[in-house]
């Protein structure tokens, strides 16, 4: 096996880490406006689903900015629903951190057992608006629904990101400005990536007619 054939798993993976590291630089560069995440993390997942299908477009950046155009209104929609969600949630957490005693302690377990929910469903947005023409309300319900009914691929996809989230900033102090670079540069990219195998077997509990 030559290491330079096009066609061989070396060429194949380097070239596929080309096109997440390209699709990782476009989604920070999107989503700078803050408004704008929402299309970006769409755009995002239309690639990464696309690359784990071996489906992508021969320009990987032509695809993302297709996306993000097609995208762009609903997903904007959705997005600022979601913004909304996350203000409240980080007000509720607010309230919860000024009570003191038994209150502290109870009202701290309903806000895990909120931000949770709040997460598992979260992640399924973006995927699905990529994948399925629905209203922004039927993409909400179905992204909390399939939440609950693939909820092994649901906690498997929400282990991956986690786990990023600890080994970049908590395990190592020390790494954590390197950790600021690569997310910058891919690893957004190889969660979404990675999330996406497990997105598209959840998929498979919509029913067909919904594609």
């Amino acid at each position: 096996m030559k290491l330079n054939d096009p066609d061989g798993p070396v060429m194949v993976a380097l070239g596929k880490l080309a096109d997440l590291v390209f699709c990782n630089i476009l989604f920070c560069l999107c989503s700078l406006p803050v408004f704008t995440i929402g299309a970006a993390l769409t755009a995002l997942f239309d690639c990464t689903l696309s690359i784990t299908e071996d489906l992508e477009e021969q320009l990987i950046i032509k695809q993302f900015w297709n996306a993000f155009k097609r995208h762009f209104r609903k997903a904007t929609v959705l997005w600022l629903i979601c913004l909304a969600m996350i203000l409240v949630l980080a007000g509720y957490s607010v309230a919860v951190n000024s009570l003191t005693g038994p209150l502290f302690q109870t009202y701290r377990v309903t806000f895990y057992i909120l931000a949770f929910l709040f997460l598992a469903g979260f992640q399924y947005v973006f995927p699905l608006l990529s994948r399925y023409s629905m209203s922004v309300k039927a993409t909400l319900k179905t992204a909390w629904l399939l939440s609950v009914a693939a909820l092994p691929w649901t906690l498997l996809a929400l282990a991956v990101t986690a786990a990023a989230v600890y080994i970049s900033f908590f395990m190592s102090p020390r790494a954590v400005n390197i950790f600021f670079f690569l997310w910058a540069f891919v690893i957004i990219a190889v969660i979404a990536y990675l999330n996406s195998f497990f997105y598209r077997r959840a998929f498979r509990k919509l029913p067909k007619q919904s594609e």
